[in-house]
């Protein structure tokens, strides 16, 4: 295997029942190496600032994931034609003491391409990482969402609960 095609974690972790379920031509797999010239981050983009990174900062972070690839899964559907990555989600697994020294799997940055919309390819990415997170042994599988997106996620199997709160560390805070 090339380097540029090394996966972030095992295929076997990925659902033949979603990988069914997509479009013709398009194919749901572990993050690679190469995605960087995929335009992953582009994708990334409708979601917030993804920065200016250069390939050699993607690859530091890539390996930083890799090596923990029991805690950090990220995936990818591609659009086989045009060999871009077109939508993308993440879910990491935090280890607990309650619930029996649980597993946690938590759902971050869910993004599809802007032309790529209206194809269920963000439900796939959702149904994909639940099932990496049950694969996992996580007891429970959670995200936080906007309000406008709170019927989306109900539609993947998610119920309302609790709320969200958050603090951003600046200069001035410190």
């Amino acid at each position: 295997m090339a380097a540029a095609d090394i996966a972030l974690f095992d295929h076997s972790l990925i659902s033949s029942q979603v990988q069914a379920a997509l479009p013709a031509g398009y194919t749901l797999r572990p993050l690679r190496a190469n995605d960087y010239e995929r335009g992953f981050l582009d994708v990334l983009k409708v979601l917030t600032e993804v920065g200016d990174q250069s390939k050699e900062e993607w690859m530091e972070r890539f390996q930083y994931l890799k090596q923990r690839n029991d805690t950090y899964f990220t995936i990818a559907i591609c659009d086989d034609k045009n060999d871009k990555v077109v939508a993308a989600g993440t879910i990491f697994v935090e280890r607990k003491f309650v619930h029996n020294n649980g597993l946690v799997g938590h759902i971050e940055d869910i993004a599809v391409d802007a032309n790529q919309q209206g194809k269920k390819l963000g439900l796939r990415i959702i149904q994909a990482l639940k099932y990496i997170g049950a694969k996992r042994g996580c007891y429970k599988v959670i995200l936080d969402c906007s309000a406008k997106n709170i019927p989306f996620y109900e539609k993947c199997g998610f119920q309302q609960k609790e709320y969200e709160m958050a603090w951003y560390v600046t200069k001035s805070n410190l």
